[in-house]
């Protein structure tokens, strides 16, 4: 069981180059409804790497937000629950404590967890703390995604309740060394890639790179992108 709270919030723009961004949102004090694609009344800017049904919801742990400010003392004060743009939030539970595939139930609802979090170049703008992006992809403080299996009501003051663990699974925290690994072993690589409830963006991204290293045992591997940079035009 985890205890949660709950965020969603509209498109606002960032700071300095005013580009769009959904990661500004608000504690709820009311029910809400989550659909196939997340909680009524959330939005994301940018669908092209946000939302959808493998990253309707996106869960981030309260406990990396210390790690961070310590990271970053220039933004210590605004680095506060539900400020990285986070749905839920919880102190209970972290990348260690949960599985790929596993699937949990908030209020009515049923979750999978099917990916991890990539972060953006948008949280360096918005806390003007160059690297903070690079450094949650590199200590794996990202948080995870889930789809919605059984749509449902949520409310402030519900929790996560295990349903199915997926027991046999890496936990997210190995599934991410797994991936950031230079030259991983391809059997972790294949299991991770067949691991069932894996969001299929990913599986397709382990897919390629399995390829790529099956072909070329003797070249160094080009590395996996930890998070989205800044693209030059918007």
């Amino acid at each position: 069981m985890a205890n949660v709270s709950l965020f969603i919030g509209g498109i606002r723009p960032l700071p300095e180059s005013g580009r769009p961004t959904g990661m500004y949102k608000q504690a709820v004090s009311a029910e809400l409804i989550l659909g196939p694609e997340g909680f009524i009344g959330d939005q994301q800017a940018d669908r092209r790497v946000h939302g959808g049904p493998d990253k309707a919801v996106h869960l981030y742990p309260a406990r990396h937000y210390a790690k961070l400010a310590a990271r970053f003392p220039e933004a210590a004060a605004q680095l506060v629950i539900g400020s990285l743009g986070e749905n839920i939030s919880t102190a209970d539970i972290d990348e260690n404590d949960v599985r790929i595939g596993d699937i949990w139930r908030l209020g009515t609802a049923r979750l999978q967890l099917c990916q991890p979090r990539s972060p953006c170049w948008k949280i360096d703008e918005r806390f003007a703390s160059d690297g903070m992006a690079e450094f949650i992809a590199r200590e794996r403080l990202t948080g995870w995604y889930w789809r919605v299996l059984t749509p449902g009501n949520a409310a402030p003051g519900d929790t996560l309740e295990i349903e199915r663990a997926a027991s046999e699974a890496f936990t997210l925290a190995e599934a991410m060394r797994c991936w950031q690994v230079h030259r991983p072993a391809l059997a972790d690589l294949e299991r991770l890639a067949a691991t069932p409830g894996i969001a299929e963006n990913w599986k397709q991204k382990i897919t390629t790179r399995l390829e790529w290293l099956r072909k070329n045992p003797q070249v160094l591997p080009p590395q996996s992108p930890a998070f989205h940079v800044k693209p030059e035009n918007p």
